[in-house]
């Protein structure tokens, strides 16, 4: 009966514009949403990417909302904003995407540039000179498509025989691996899919997008920017050298591989918190980032440190979406 209430409230205000006439009378802010991947059947990719998908005709329709109703802008207009250089309009919006899917050309593209929307595609580096999936969606695999009844790891024991037992696995497995990076995550998770009797995800030489791809999307006006090269928690990586690699080898392949400067950069929030530390916005200032955006939530101002933007999740229902920028250009938090 609460939620009801609640929906019934948010959709009332929504109906009156309230929301959206105070947001015009406060401080101006930027909503930069964020997206991973957006595909015609999300129900069939459940095993690998979870709950990240977003359906193309949903894709559309959210895409038409924010160019009807708002102002869709790109993040080099925003990094302007931030530096107190440019002026924005009323409900600006950028739409970002995490990892690097092959989805985001193939699918969301297309929609983009159907509504004039610049896209920026942050790409886990090392998944695309691999052609192998992030190692979230290769243990999610592994976890819940296992026959065994158990997983053991450094004495701890998880059984694995209801779709909450996986989960909960899969979530201590998470913690372990969101710590690491290259050969050392790469053994970890190999054994435990070797230990779980994984074989490859379907379709998995097609889930990442190539360099080909990336290229065309910066020549039809996107943003291609790193989203390191194996995807780790950064705050909760111990050695520096290894979270300095992270971020350097990222921008160098891509400067390499797109043939221009690599400014932008997305902190990979795989779970744990925080996922960001002044260390790693310190090493990302010293390589020369001009923007990094993080998962907190809530609009960006003028003034706003480049290198710790916070986004919006993009919501799984268009009135939601709607309340979500409504409230983020009110300046609160969703």
């Amino acid at each position: 009966m609460r939620v009801a209430r609640k929906t019934w409230m948010k959709r009332t205000i929504e109906a009156t514009g309230v929301l959206r006439l105070a947001g015009h009378l406060r401080r101006r802010g930027v909503a930069i949403l964020m997206y991973h991947s957006v595909m015609p059947e999300p129900e069939r990719h459940s095993t690998t990417l979870g709950e990240i998908i977003h359906s193309t005709e949903l894709f559309r329709r959210e895409m038409e909302e924010i160019a009807r109703n708002n102002n869709p802008v790109s993040l080099d207009d925003v990094l302007l904003f931030v530096d107190g250089k440019k002026q924005l309009p009323a409900r600006p919006v950028v739409v970002t995407f995490d990892d690097g899917y092959s989805d985001n050309p193939e699918f969301a593209a297309p929609i983009l540039n159907e509504f004039g929307i610049p896209g920026v595609f942050y790409v886990t580096v090392g998944c695309l000179d691999t052609a192998t999936p992030p190692w979230v969606a290769r243990l999610r695999y592994a976890f819940h498509t296992t026959n065994r009844p158990c997983w053991s790891v450094n004495g701890s024991r998880w059984a694995l025989g209801s779709a909450a037992d996986r989960e909960q696995a899969f979530t201590a497995a998470s913690e372990r691996c969101a710590r690491l990076t290259g050969k050392t995550q790469e053994t970890f998770v190999s054994r435990i899919e070797h230990e779980l009797d994984s074989g490859a995800l379907p379709d998995q030489q097609r889930l990442m997008m190539s360099w080909d791809q990336a290229r065309r999307l910066v020549s039809q006006g996107h943003i291609v920017g790193s989203h390191t090269m194996t995807h780790p928690n950064l705050a909760h990586v111990a050695d520096e050298a290894d979270l300095r690699f992270e971020l350097a080898q990222s921008k160098s392949r891509l400067e390499h591989e797109l043939k221009a400067p690599a400014i932008h950069f997305s902190y990979p929030c795989p779970i744990l918190q925080p996922h960001w530390s002044a260390r790693s916005v310190q090493i990302c200032r010293e390589l020369g980032y001009r923007t990094a955006v993080t998962t907190n939530s809530g609009p960006v101002y003028s003034g706003d440190d480049p290198l710790t933007l916070r986004r919006v999740p993009a919501s799984k229902d268009l009135d939601e979406l709607r309340w979500a920028l409504d409230c983020t250009f009110l300046g609160r938090a969703m």
